[in-house]
Parts: C-alpha cells; sequence; structure tokens
C-alpha cells in the first residue's frame, strides 16, 4: 500500500491544476468549461480524501523519519498544512454550494479567496509528501495523532 500516498498527491496535484484552468476559463467568460474544470477539480479533491481517510483508518500515517533536529520544523509545517487544507476545504464547499444554488455574488467573492488557498493547501501537501517519501527515509507508519504529535511507541 506504499503507492497510496503518491496516488493520494497526485489527485490533489491533478486538483489545483483543474482549479487554475477553471479560474482562467472563467476570467475568459466561458462559464461551461469552468464548471466543468471546476466539478471536475473537486472530484479529485474527494478523490484524495476518500483515499486519505481509508489510508488512515485502515493502515495509519507515516510519521516523520528525517533527523530529529529537524522534527519541530517538519511539525509547525505539517500543522500549517492542515489548517490550509481545511480552511480550503470550508471555503470550496462555501463556493461550490453557493454555485449550486445560483448564488453568485457569493460566489465570486469567496471563490477567488478558495481558490488561492487551495493552491497553498496543495503546494504544502506536496511538500508534505515530498519531506515524507523523497528527500528522508519513512518513518514508521504509526495512528495519525501519534504522528503528528511525533509520539513514539
Amino acid at each position: 500500500m506504499k503507492i497510496l500516498p503518491l496516488i493520494s498527491t497526485f489527485c490533489i496535484v491533478i486538483s489545483a491544476v483543474l482549479v487554475a484552468f477553471g479560474w482562467y476559463f472563467i476570467v475568459k467568460g466561458n462559464k461551461s468549461l469552468h464548471k466543468r474544470m471546476m466539478v471536475s477539480a473537486a472530484a479529485f479533491a474527494l478523490l484524495f480524501f476518500i483515499i486519505y481517510i481509508t489510508r488512515t483508518l485502515l493502515i495509519g500515517n507515516t510519521s516523520f523519519g528525517g533527523p530529529a533536529s529537524l522534527k519541530p520544523y517538519y511539525t509547525t509545517f505539517l500543522l500549517f498544512h492542515i489548517l490550509l487544507a481545511i480552511t480550503g476545504v470550508l471555503f470550496g464547499a462555501i463556493t461550490i454550494h453557493s454555485a449550486l444554488n445560483t448564488r453568485w455574488p457569493i460566489h465570486k467573492k469567496i471563490g477567488p479567496a478558495a481558490a488561492i488557498i487551495w493552491f497553498f493547501s496543495a503546494t504544502t501537501g506536496i511538500l508534505v509528501y515530498l519531506i515524507l517519501y523523497v528527500f528522508f527515509e519513512p518513518g514508521p507508519t504509526k495512528n495519525i495523532m501519534r504522528a503528528i504529535l511525533g509520539i513514539v511507541e
């Protein structure tokens, strides 16, 4: 199951790229392509979430495997990423809900902020993947709260 983090990270990359295209198309006045891109972006974000939650519940999360001296910096960065992701989901849900209910003033006001937050969330998520699986040897896989807090069993 070591491929799951790569697949879920890939889903986030695709989601962010689709949001960028969606933004481009709405600026150009193409509402139809904007809607298709944004619905597809939301679908890939949802797929990421399903993979992440399933992996977390069934397997656990990978803890930081790098040098102990870098652990506080990684933990701070991870918490920042989690905050961005939660904020991005909330803003994204409001944006999607307002679009589905044709509340265009809210959609137009919240949408750009949601997209920017999502880009930062995606970027920090990719960096979390690289730190955990590429830059350093992965640490042990364990329960999510133990991984975030760095509790050793």
